[in-house]
């Protein structure tokens, strides 16, 4: 259980290091942040049962045991980066649960001791102590791991309280340094020794040399030298049997070349297996290293790395050179002959690198980030167990060429060539790549669709991403062993299909120009088991809802569903994710679409064409068309035409089987006796020649009065209809009262038919006569009817005459 808690315990101390929180906080129930609060004094009101507490980044300068008395479940405390400058650990008297305790980045001075019994980590780096506060009491803490120390001098006798624990980690920061005793640090038992020295200060090659002899595992920060090289003390041979070292970190290097020769050579001796040299500068004087003087130096350096050493893995990382008189071909030789697995060149700019002389034991080659052209290794047959090769980030700029450097390297699986200016403009250019070659990344150049005509034919991963490829060729290669393929930042604008790649089981087009990608797709590529197709401009429409669809029956084939599917087109649906699209079934469905808008039509028809026949309506239309175009001719009429003016009383409308009636009653009853009525009727009136529509239209338009002789036989009648249609049409065109209704016989109002509805409206709405069956009320009818169409007519042209 306790481990568990161990564990827990180190993980938050670790998370504690990266917060950077503003405000006081209190996380979860067991961890309290006050980190980079401004505090002067621990907080009184820090939870009791706390067990992570952050106090880093402020202004604290004094800790006494009231503030930590009531905090006894506290195992990781932070106090770096503050103000402290005396530390009396009977402060944390009653805190007997604490692991890690964290003071580095104050200004700590003095030190009163107390056996904190389970303690691991302790760092007291970065303060201002002058000799090592090492106490007696640090030989009882068993438990400590990690143990950091400040200070500016080192005695023989500094670790003797604690070489007999079992130290993880030992972290030396050794500001203004002044005293080395040497063997001091011999003395310490730990696998792994830190040491940091000012940036501004030489350091102590006997301390480097007794690092050495400490620890497996050994990084040093800051070796400086600012003495002539002539100065700097040989390394005993003695040493080199002393030496536990097997993995050498230096950092942040700035030496004269003929020192780090010198460094070198007792590396290479010894039994360092990992050498890694970040921020490496070699200088010197010019007079003193010229070419010649560097001849001897690295005679014998040739001379010892053609011998076997146990340097398995060499890194050099942002090298810089300030000498400028010297042939650097020399210097590429040496590490060329290198017989080591593994070589890191990295931001070096480096513009060339020898072929080994003979059969290399190089597996791991990197020369990112540096200034290599074409030429690198061309018909180089020595690097035959080369299986790794990376030269990202120089100036490569044929892919052809590139092929060829590969050709002899019968063992190579992976090769990175992105980040540099490669081309291929598909011409003659046969390209020759390693048979063995799996992994091959051509990332971040300018390669084009023509890169598929030149791709190594066993590759099975292949990264293109970030070119100009707009379309996978279909025909030009086949890659049968290729499973994983990334196009993203391309120019695709349509997924690519497996033709070519059979065994495809990964593919990356993101951020693409891909619009409605193919539904198809996965039937194409029956092997691909994740296909990432997000951040693309994807065009929200009916074509999209296919490869929706698609999502639904891969299982999650889809990497980044939903949230990397988000619609760009039309505006009106920009950032809506793919899944929350719905379109209606009617509106993506093209042969359902003109079903449904052909059935609509013909309802449509079929509804009109009904309305039409039931309401007459081409009859209303020929016969407002018949109208207009009398009334067109009256307009055109010479100045001599009478007109439309009133010539009589009335215009009879009635059917033949009722003439009669008229005949011998209507018409005798009202043109005898005085003020004789003038009637028109069409057997006496119309005028031969004209068509019976305009004849009735000339008749109503000068007649007084229209008079209407109801009867079922009116109303089965078509040219009553006729002159009933063109009177209405007079009563409301010329907002008059003349017409007149005679019921001659009752009419059943399911004889009259449907397009009489003007008829069925007048008889609601107008008074209409009733010709009366009894003789002695007919004296009154023709009274009534007489009255209605009384008027004075004018006096027309040929009564003057």
């Amino acid at each position: 259980m306790r481990s568990l808690t161990n564990i827990y315990v180190f993980t938050c101390a670790f998370t504690f290091t990266l917060w950077n929180n503003i405000q006081p906080t209190v996380e979860y129930e067991f961890i309290a942040n006050y980190s980079s609060s401004l505090l002067t004094n621990i907080p009184k009101i820090i939870p009791v049962h706390t067990e992570v507490l952050d106090l880093s980044h402020n202004r604290i300068s004094g800790l006494s045991i009231s503030e930590f008395v009531y905090l006894s479940d506290l195992q990781v405390l932070n106090l770096s980066h503050n103000l402290i400058m005396v530390l009396d650990f009977s402060v944390f008297i009653f805190n007997e649960n604490l692991e890690y305790l964290d003071l580095s980045h104050n200004n700590i001075l003095n030190v009163c001791c107390l056996t904190l019994a389970y303690l691991r980590h302790l760092d007291l780096s970065f303060n201002k102590f002058t000799a090592l506060p090492i106490c007696e009491e640090f030989g009882n803490m068993f438990h400590l791991e990690y143990l950091g120390l400040s200070a500016t001098m080192i005695r023989s006798s500094d670790f003797r309280y604690i070489k007999h624990l079992q130290l993880h980690t030992v972290f030396l920061t050794l500001g203004n340094f002044s005293l080395y005793e040497p063997q001091s640090l011999t003395a310490l038992n730990t696998r792994n020794l830190h040491i940091a020295f000012a940036a501004n200060q030489n350091f102590s090659f006997p301390l480097l040399y007794d690092g050495m002899s400490t620890s497996e595992n050994l990084k040093i920060v800051n070796l400086r030298y600012t003495l002539s090289y002539k100065d700097f003390p040989s390394p005993p041979l003695m040493l080199l049997k002393k030496i536990k070292t097997t993995a050498l970190m230096l950092d942040a290097v700035d030496l004269q070349w003929p020192i780090i020769l010198q460094i070198f050579m007792l590396i290479w001796y010894s039994p360092v297996e990992y050498l890694t040299v970040r921020n490496l500068t070699f200088r010197g004087p010019l007079e003193e290293l010229t070419e010649y003087a560097f001849l001897p130096v690295l005679s014998s350096v040739e001379q010892l790395i053609s011998l076997d050493g146990s340097m398995k893995v060499l890194t050099l990382e942002h090298v810089r050179n300030k000498i400028y008189y010297f042939n650097q071909e020399i210097l590429y030789r040496q590490f060329s002959e290198m017989s080591i697995a593994s070589l890191t060149i990295y931001d070096a700019y480096m513009p060339h690198m020898l072929c080994p002389n003979r059969k290399s034991s190089f597996q791991y080659l990197n020369f990112s980030h540096n200034a290599l052209t074409d030429e690198l290794f061309q018909n180089c047959g020595t690097l035959m167990d080369l299986k790794s090769l990376i030269l990202q980030k120089n100036k490569f700029e044929s892919l052809p060429k590139v092929s060829f450097m590969t050709s002899h390297m019968k063992s190579l699986k992976y090769l990175d060539m992105s980040n540099n200016l490669l081309r291929h403009n598909g011409a003659d250019v046969q390209c020759q790549w390693a048979e063995s070659l799996a992994e091959l990344d051509l990332s971040s150049n300018q390669l084009a669709d023509a890169v598929f005509e030149c791709l190594p034919v066993n590759v099975r991963k292949l990264g293109l991403h970030n070119n100009q490829i707009s379309s996978v060729p279909r025909g030009l290669a086949e890659l049968k062993s290729l499973e994983e393929l990334n196009l993203a930042s391309n120019r695709l604008a349509d997924l690519p299909g497996c033709g070519g790649f059979p065994s495809l089981q990964f593919l990356n087009v993101e951020m693409n120009s891909i619009l409605t990608p193919s539904a198809d797709f996965f039937q194409s590529c029956p092997r691909v088991r994740e296909l990432q197709a997000g951040h693309n401009p994807f065009k929200c429409s009916c074509e999209l809802q296919a490869f929706i669809r698609l999502e639904r029956q891969s299982g999650g084939k889809l990497f980044g569903w939903p949230a990397a599917y988000v619609c760009e087109y039309p505006e009106g649906l920009r950032g809506t994710e793919l899944k929350d699209l719905h379109l209606s079934q009617l509106a993506c469905n093209t042969t359902l679409l003109l079903v449904t808008a052909l059935l609509l039509t013909l309802v449509l028809v079929a509804a009109v064409a009904f309305l039409c026949i039931y309401l007459d309506v081409p009859w209303y239309v020929r016969m407002t068309w018949q109208w207009t175009q009398t009334k067109r001719r009256a307009w055109h009429n010479p100045p001599g035409d009478p007109g439309t003016v009133l010539q009589f009383h009335a215009f009879i409308s009635y059917s033949e089987r009722d003439s009669l009636w008229v005949k011998n009653e209507l018409i005798p009853n009202l043109e005898k006796g005085e003020g004789c009525v003038q009637l028109c009727q069409h057997e006496r009136n119309f005028i031969p020649g004209k068509s019976i529509v305009e004849n009735i239209i000339n008749c109503i338009e000068k007649s007084y009065k229209s008079i209407f002789v109801l009867s079922p036989n009116f109303v089965q009648s078509e040219w009553c209809h006729y002159e009933l249609y063109f009177a209405h049409h007079k009563l409301f065109s010329e907002n008059s009262n003349s017409l007149i209704l005679i019921l001659l016989e009752p009419i059943p109002p399911y004889l009259i038919p449907a397009r009489y509805h003007k008829l069925k409206a007048l008889m609601a709405k107008r008074t209409y006569l009733e010709w009366p069956k009894e003789r002695s009320k007919r004296a009154l009818f023709w009274a009534n009817l007489r009255a209605a169409i009384s008027i004075n007519l004018p006096i027309s042209r040929e009564a003057i005459e």
